[in-house]
């Protein structure tokens, strides 16, 4: 049996509790190197296999998986925040499928969350932005035109740019080239809720400059819109006194 598991985005107490208990039942372990926190192995019990799958290509991943199911041994595929989000399973589970191998995957907390944690923000503020889009630039993995910076932009929504932080300064120059309003309120945070967290709120123009004096070009999140300030939005209805709902009667309403 194979789980992929989300490691979460950095801390070694934000993997779920399912997740640490995988690890811990787990006879082999391939974790993505580059970006998991390594403290999460210390939970892998005595003699656990180890791989660093920054270190291998798909090829060698399935090699690993296909020899521990030959032996009957449980395979831990630990994948940074939560898989679902560019962790580029799907392939993998399709070779896996093919073979006849068993998986599933256990979920973990982005680093998308991670992020606003940092912040202490709320993403979905009534009145700024009912909307998240979580996207990327294209690089050597191109993105399909309908959803290039530019096309996205036009939403108006909160937007949060993974694997971007390597080109702040033309991230910033198509957005604002695009009609965002270059003192539109931006943060860049890098490995959120690492030890090492870095966290910068700026306006979209002065994002270059304020990447480059922190030393950010990789492992950072971007997050570009209005609700990044956290101010001027309307309050919700969920705990408004005068709100009528499924659990309470609002304050004056109608007997």
């Amino acid at each position: 049996m194979v789980h992929f598991v989300g490691a979460g985005p950095g801390a070694k107490d934000l993997i779920t509790l399912r997740g640490k208990e995988l690890i811990e039942q787990a006879d082999v372990i391939i974790y993505a190197g580059s970006l998991v926190n390594p403290g999460l192995l210390d939970y892998a019990k005595a003699g656990c296999e180890i791989h660093d799958s920054s270190r291998l290509n798909i090829d060698e991943v399935i090699e690993i998986i296909r020899a521990a199911e030959k032996n009957g041994l449980m395979t831990v595929r630990l994948h940074t925040g939560d898989p679902s989000i560019y962790g580029a399973i799907r392939e993998q589970m399709d070779i896996l499928e093919a073979q006849g191998i068993a998986f599933d995957v256990t979920p973990g907390v982005s680093s998308f969350c991670g992020a606003a944690a940092a912040l202490n923000m709320e993403y979905t503020l009534p009145g700024i932005t009912q909307s998240v889009i979580i996207t990327r630039m294209e690089g050597r993995t191109k993105v399909p035109e309908k959803e290039s910076v530019e096309a996205l932009a036009a939403h108006g929504a909160t937007m949060v740019f993974f694997l971007s932080a390597g080109d702040t300064e033309r991230l910033s120059k198509r957005l604002i080239d695009s009609g965002v309003s270059e003192d539109i309120p931006c943060a860049i945070v890098y490995k959120a809720t690492w030890p090492d967290e870095k966290k910068v709120i700026c306006s979209l123009k002065d994002l270059p400059e304020k990447a480059k004096e922190e030393g950010i070009t990789k492992t950072a999140l971007i997050i570009v819109g209005r609700a990044v300030a956290q101010t001027g939005y309307e309050m919700s209805k969920l705990y408004d006194p005068g709100f009528t709902t499924e659990y309470r009667k609002g304050k004056n309403a109608d007997a």
